[in-house]
């Protein structure tokens, strides 16, 4: 089964994410700090990283660009509070697969997983 990063600087918010993905079999791991994140990617596997896009210092879309660097063929799906063009734009340059806007809904979140791992 594919493993997934989570990275939300909100606990409770990744920790939500976390329990909906392992409720569907997924291995997932959770952070709450962007270098504790990219750290991990350096160390260790991973199919899909999940990353909220207003994090506390960096933006994720700069982590992302991180963990592409480290990763080029890493998945991803960015999670937002403030859908914006521009925003949205960005992370689809550098390879972000799709996004997610907050209040999360599970059944999106499910199904963009599901697609993102599956292409």
């Amino acid at each position: 089964m594919a493993i997934i990063l989570v990275l939300d600087d909100v606990f409770d918010a990744g920790a939500m994410v976390k329990k909906i993905l392992e409720k569907k079999g997924y291995q997932v791991v959770h952070f709450t700090e962007e270098e504790d994140a990219i750290k991990h990617v350096r160390k260790n596997k991973i199919d899909l990283a999940i990353l909220y896009i207003k994090l506390k210092k960096m933006c994720g879309i700069e982590v992302l660009e991180e963990m592409k660097k480290i990763v080029p063929d890493i998945q991803a799906i960015m999670l937002t509070g403030y859908p914006e063009m521009g925003t949205a734009s960005r992370a689809a340059q550098l390879g972000a697969n799709d996004y997610c806007i907050k209040p999360i809904d599970k059944d999106e979140l499910e199904e963009k997983v599901k697609d993102v791992l599956s292409s």
